[in-house]
């Protein structure tokens, strides 16, 4: 079955990789019911659509098109065998651990119903930065993390509602485009010359949206589409479409 295996909320902690000086990435999980909701602009709003939670760098995170971030037990296995060490729920600063849930293989712009109640909708991949990098202490995580095109999503709060350890995960609607957050992380990050087709789906956040706009000017003409990329594409671990 497709669920929620944890519910994470920050424990902050102090944070030298950035001029900031705090971070709530150290995740712990909660056993209570946690209610979410959209938290408005990335700067200026709640920052974090988890009602407890907290985020710091808020330049870089949170907001509207950032409010949750899910990401996959069975991603979280795949590091653990190519680490060997154990990866906690919530070290990656997610807000959501997931279980039978194919969070790389969403597509951007569908619907998660999470519970009763809460809707949420996958807009991008986590992109991997300095204070990731410090928080799990190994060397050239940035890269490696990017290169595994294992992300996990930022979601948007469609409609507000509760989560709880243990709720069930259903895909109400996938749209038709079929751009997934794995494809999308791989063009942002890997890849430029598939910026073209990303720029024109539905879904993404305006300003990254606008970033890639600005990096299209710079691909060559008859680049490959993400379609034809992905069939080359690594698979993502085993798991299942809810």
């Amino acid at each position: 079955m497709s669920r929620i295996v944890s519910v994470n909320l920050a424990v902050p902690e102090p944070n030298p990789a950035k001029g900031v000086g705090v971070t709530g990435i150290n995740k712990r999980p909660v056993d209570h019911l946690v209610a979410v909701r959209a938290p408005g602009p990335k700067t200026t709003g709640l920052h974090s659509g988890l009602v407890g939670d907290q985020i710091f760098d808020i330049e870089h995170h949170g907001g509207d098109d950032q409010a949750v971030y899910a990401y996959a037990r069975e991603d979280y296995d795949w590091w653990q065998a190519r680490l060997s060490r154990r990866l906690a729920n919530g070290l990656f600063g997610e807000n959501l651990t997931t279980e039978g849930v194919d969070v790389n293989g969403a597509v951007i712009g569908e619907r998660w119903r999470i519970g009763p109640r809460l809707v949420l909708q996958p807009t991008f991949g986590r992109i991997p930065c300095v204070t990731f990098q410090r928080k799990m202490g190994e060397p050239r995580w940035v890269k490696t993390f990017a290169r595994s095109n294992r992300p996990g999503a930022y979601l948007r709060v469609l409609e507000p509602g509760e989560v709880w350890a243990g709720d069930p995960v259903t895909v109400e609607d996938r749209p038709a485009h079929g751009v997934t957050i794995a494809q999308a992380f791989r063009a942002y990050m890997t890849e430029p010359q598939l910026l073209p087709e990303l720029v024109e789906i539905d879904g993404l956040p305006d300003d990254l949206r606008e970033t890639l706009a600005d990096g299209r000017e710079n691909v060559p003409p008859g680049s490959a589409s993400i379609a034809a990329a992905h069939a080359t594409m690594r698979p993502s671990p085993t798991t299942t479409r809810p």
